[in-house]
């Protein structure tokens, strides 16, 4: 079963391809900062030293290149060790800002890419392992009154999407594709409009799931035949999103056209699968 559940997203690559992965991204540049720092850095500042304190040498470039020498052949060990470790520290710095460059570059394509399709063709396709739909927010249209149960469903699809490979959900959207709107959801808000309904979507996110996951989710607004659609795109989260509930954490994945429950030893096996390092 959790075979079959690895097997929905993006984050499932095996143990030893991450590993290789992090070695590349952070071990390589190290190790390059370091000889950096001893090939050009140490140079540098011993060109800086010769002109500023050892004028009576015969020159720069055979001082220069006798300091080097030295150096790599491990004769001032500490002064070798302080500009590897400089470079090696610049390396893994520089490695950090690509990786967090990187990461936002993949969050700005993957949102670029879901903006880029069209809403109806979406609708029109139907519920799949990367897009939900929901009639609406709080509003219970068989008992025609606010339900707040109804907020911990979707609350609990969006923790789906973020503990799998993302996806969108579609609010004021019937099971069949009809197209019901938002208008019975605003009412029920102090601002009854769509940045009112953005701040109830934020704040359920938050209160349910961390402050921390509302960085997962991003909230647009559609006017489909003259009614308002809520699209939240969701991305993969970075850590486990649970769900607490009468002191219970509960972990949900999004697994084909459904959202369902891990129980514990689900919950463990993938979580160490996919988030440990």
């Amino acid at each position: 079963m959790l075979d079959s559940l690895s097997r929905i997203t993006e984050r499932q690559t095996p143990k030893f391809l991450r590993r290789q992965r992090w070695i590349l991204l952070f071990a390589i540049p190290v190790v390059v900062g370091a000889l950096a720092g001893i090939l050009v850095l140490h140079p540098v500042n011993e060109f800086v030293y010769y002109y500023e304190h050892r004028p009576d040498a015969p020159s720069a470039w055979a001082f220069v290149t006798s300091q080097l020498w030295d150096s790599l052949r491990f004769r001032t060990l500490p002064k070798t060790l302080f500009y590897a470790g400089v470079g090696a520290a610049l390396g893994l710095l520089t490695a950090f800002m690509f990786n967090a460059l990187y990461k936002k570059a993949r969050q700005i394509q993957r949102l670029s890419a879901e903006l880029e399709k069209d809403l109806l063709t979406l609708i029109t396709k139907g519920e799949s392992g990367s897009l939900e739909f929901k009639s609406t927010f709080r509003w219970d249209l068989k008992q025609e009154k606010v339900n707040r149960a109804l907020e911990v469903v979707v609350v609990k699809s969006l923790a789906g999407f973020m503990n799998g490979a993302g996806g969108t959900l579609l609010i004021g959207v019937a099971d069949d594709g009809t197209i019901l709107g938002l208008d019975r959801d605003y009412k029920t808000l102090k601002k009854k409009n769509r940045d009112g309904f953005e701040q109830a979507i934020m704040g359920a996110v938050a209160s349910s799931l961390g402050t921390d996951a509302t960085q997962n989710v991003h909230v647009m607004f559609h006017d489909m035949q003259g009614k308002d659609i809520c699209r939240v795109i969701t991305r993969p989260s970075s850590r486990p999103v649970y769900i607490k509930q009468d002191n219970t954490a509960m972990f949900f994945l999004r697994a084909g056209g459904g959202t369902r429950r891990l129980n514990v030893e689900e919950a463990v096996d993938y979580i160490a699968d996919n988030w440990s390092s």
